[in-house]
């Protein structure tokens, strides 16, 4: 394969914490996501009537944005072994910023924090909620950078940490995001008629007719491997490879062909040196929207070509919702609980199936089944795309 070597510091996924509509914790996320447990439900924190549907996956207890995803952080680097009350690696990355002979995971700037939010006039605020929280809980040195592209705001935000991690720029990069449903977007996914009619969001499904919005807060901590091996910590996962593509086809119809999300998954899989063969399940964008599935079901036939027959495929959206800038972080987890467990997520949903899709969908139940590699998926208005292979620890 052409293009990128895979990185010489492999970076992997030492800590995951998750707050979604199927409960608190990675553990309830996935067995929901294994068992196509779905989460919507009546919307009351906001008026609905006048909507086409009034469905979404929400919280069970109503949470201010900034503590939900103060709440996910403080399970990942809880589970990645972070000591809370000081910076995590202060010494080493004190002395690293002193010694001129830095090996390949130098930290020069502490523990960065990339955070994945909707654009709106709340973000500035919950910003810096996060930043101070942070900061007070686990001495980190504030959010560096905040992501509003959509929704692969927060797969962009993991291919930037699996970069930082992998050029040896830093020992670890924590990557959180959230987001919650609130009135202005659920109005306007609704006047653009993306929400399904019918209240249920089914992929790749005859008869779908859009998406549901769901709540989530999510963070991973992703860490150099012989740092991990250093500390002893938890390895959950690896991230082999990450790509990203845009194709400026439309502002918010999917282009047909599926090209983006097909070049996405090339420069992922070239990334990780991976050969498509060697993918042993997708966690496929898949919103239920009838366009767009149907765009992703053709660029994964372009890559996979006869593999696509045998390459298990499912949308875990279908259980948790479209939680946009915090989608991409959400499915992340499922798709490596779905590694850890050996249990593949149900393609929740069916009534039937597309003759414009073609897949091997996970129906009826969790498949068991241990793939050394799985990607995920993501897709955005404006033609952004972003794909994350995920190789088993």
């Amino acid at each position: 394969m052409t293009g990128h070597a895979p990185p010489a510091v492999r970076p992997v996924v030492t800590g995951v914490g998750v707050l979604s509509a199927a409960g608190t914790g990675l553990d309830a996320l996935a067995d929901a996501a294994a068992h196509g447990k779905t989460a919507f439900t009546a919307v009351s924190r906001f008026d609905v009537s006048a909507r086409r549907t009034g469905r979404a996956a929400l919280l069970a207890e109503p949470t201010p944005l900034a503590d939900a995803v103060l709440a996910a952080v403080d399970q990942a680097c809880r589970q990645a072994g972070l000591p809370a009350g000081r910076a995590s690696g202060e010494g080493d990355d004190r002395r690293a910023a002193t010694d001129r002979d830095e090996g390949p995971t130098a930290d020069r700037d502490g523990t960065p924090v990339l955070l994945a939010l909707h654009s709106d006039l709340h973000t500035r605020a919950v910003t810096a909620a996060v930043a101070a929280g942070a900061a007070a809980a686990w001495n980190l040195p504030g959010v560096t950078r905040v992501y509003t592209g959509a929704c692969v705001a927060a797969g962009t935000a993991v291919a930037d940490a699996a970069a930082l991690v992998a050029a040896g720029r830093h020992r670890r990069v924590l990557v959180a995001a959230g987001h919650l449903v609130e009135p202005g977007v659920f109005a306007a996914f609704d006047a653009g008629r993306a929400l399904a009619r019918d209240g249920e969001l089914r992929p790749f499904s005859a008869g779908r007719t859009g998406t549901l919005l769901g709540d989530a807060a999510v963070a991973v901590v992703v860490e150099a491997e012989p740092e991990a091996e250093r500390r002893g910590a938890p390895v959950l996962a690896r991230l082999a490879g990450w790509g990203r593509a845009g194709d400026a086809h439309h502002v918010c119809r999917p282009e047909p062909t599926g090209d983006g999300v097909a070049r996405a998954v090339e420069a992922a899989l070239t990334r990780g040196g991976v050969d498509p063969a060697e993918v042993g399940y997708v966690n496929a964008n898949g919103t239920g929207s009838p366009l767009a599935d149907s765009a992703e079901a053709s660029a994964l036939r372009r890559v996979f070509g006869a593999h696509t027959e045998r390459l298990p495929v499912s949308s875990s959206k279908a259980v948790h919702g479209h939680a946009l800038e915090a989608s991409a972080l959400l499915e992340l987890a499922v798709t490596i609980a779905a590694l850890r467990d050996g249990r593949l997520p149900v393609n929740a949903g069916w009534l039937g199936p597309d003759p414009d899709v073609g897949l091997d969908l996970v129906l009826d139940g969790p498949r068991a089944g241990r793939p050394r590699y799985a990607l995920t998926l993501n897709s955005a208005f404006g033609g952004a795309n972003t794909a994350l292979l995920v190789a088993a620890r």
